[in-house]
């Protein structure tokens, strides 16, 4: 579903990310962990075709994120970790314009946005307006809109942030429910107890290069995941 081959990326004489490779494939749960600055953003970022990179080759469901971007970015959604939305819009609009992009039927829309956001609590407050929402509200009408198209792939830079343990427990949920239906998540997080738990797979990244990846009994082995992050993390 995702394959990251060899990416590089650099600013000025810095590798952001160094000679990087990945597979997530369908129905996997896949975390990616790492300090602040290891290199996890730049490597979602380039994933989802929002930034460049200087080599190597990123495939969504088999089409290039380098050559054919658009054919891509159909089947994927991408959560940043500080979502940018249109405040002057309302929550409804909002989702009515992400899914008008995708060209979600209006029907289908219409059923996802009421499935959705009552699952989150959010109906009462998809007339307001967006710079009245709370950060975690924000976040909210941000998965609800990545969620919108049906997405085969689903991208998240630390989802879980601003969540409440309620809408996190219910964003859990959705996950797995688009990895029983074939799809796929990679996501960041800082909160390793959620990764340990969630996650089918996991990859640590240190100063842009991948240091452990594979299933979560491979990587954890018989310590936690904490102590494997942080034996690696103190590792020259």
């Amino acid at each position: 579903m995702l394959d990251i081959q060899h990416l590089t990326k650099c600013y000025g004489e810095k590798k952001a990310v160094d000679d990087l490779s990945l597979h997530i494939e369908k129905g996997e749960i896949y975390g990616f962990i790492g300090h602040n600055g290891a290199g996890k953003t730049t490597t979602l970022r380039s994933a989802v075709g929002i930034q460049s990179f200087d080599s190597g080759e990123i495939f969504i469901n088999g089409i290039s994120i380098k050559t054919n971007p658009l054919a891509a970015k159909t089947v994927l959604a991408y959560i940043p970790d500080n979502p940018d939305l249109y405040d002057f819009m309302s929550g409804v609009k909002y989702l009515n314009f992400i899914a008008d992009i995708f060209g979600v039927p209006a029907s289908v829309r219409a059923e996802r946005i009421k499935r959705y956001a009552d699952l989150f609590e959010l109906t009462n407050d998809l007339s307001q307006p967006i710079f009245a929402y709370s950060h975690g509200m924000k976040q909210k009408l941000a998965i609800i809109s990545a969620w919108l198209h049906a997405p085969k792939l689903i991208v998240m830079d630390e989802p879980f942030v601003g969540l409440d343990p309620k809408a996190s427990h219910t964003l859990k949920g959705m996950m797995r429910e688009v990895c029983d239906e074939g799809g796929a998540i990679f996501f960041s997080t800082h909160v390793l107890e959620v990764a340990e738990k969630l996650c089918d797979k996991v990859a640590i990244i240190k100063a842009g290069k991948l240091i452990r990846s594979g299933t979560m009994e491979e990587v954890r082995g018989d310590a936690s995941l904490e102590q494997v992050f942080l034996d690696s993390e103190g590792a020259e």
